[in-house]
């Protein structure tokens, strides 16, 4: 684990998924559709709890042009600039089971922001950087 800093806002349009966690591969393929890899985007999962305790997941991409999300009629989200503790997990589709056991060690880290959130960060098509917000 390590902590990872994101110097600014990052402005984000997403894909609720149906359910969690057998409706998030539906979620990024069809943002995927709409944004296929770009090398000019970040790709982005974004997820918490809500107030019934069920984990809403959100598939997100870097709006790179004001607009966006109004023209492709999606929803947008804003990543905030901070520190995180993170880890990250190289060629993660080899054994997808292993983001939901990293984010778990994450989470149960002393300093983590209650109301924050579990955010992954798309590197490259194999490697993900998990990451939880730390208090402030």
């Amino acid at each position: 684990m390590e902590e990872y800093i994101l110097n600014e806002d990052i402005k984000v349009m997403c894909i609720t998924a149906e359910s969690f966690p057998n409706g998030v591969l539906a979620a990024h393929q069809k943002l995927h559709a709409l944004f296929p890899l770009d090398k000019q985007r970040r790709y982005f999962g974004i997820s918490r709890p809500n107030k019934k305790r069920e984990i809403v997941y959100k598939a997100a991409v870097e709006e790179i042009a004001d607009g966006e999300a109004e023209k492709f009629g999606i929803e947008t989200f804003t990543i905030k600039k901070g520190t995180f503790i993170s880890e990250l997990v190289p060629d993660f589709m080899k054994d997808v089971s292993q983001i939901g056991k990293i984010f778990e060690k994450l989470l149960n880290q002393p300093n983590i922001d209650p109301n924050g959130y579990c955010l992954e960060m798309y590197i490259n098509e194999t490697d993900v950087r998990l990451m939880v917000d730390i208090k402030k």
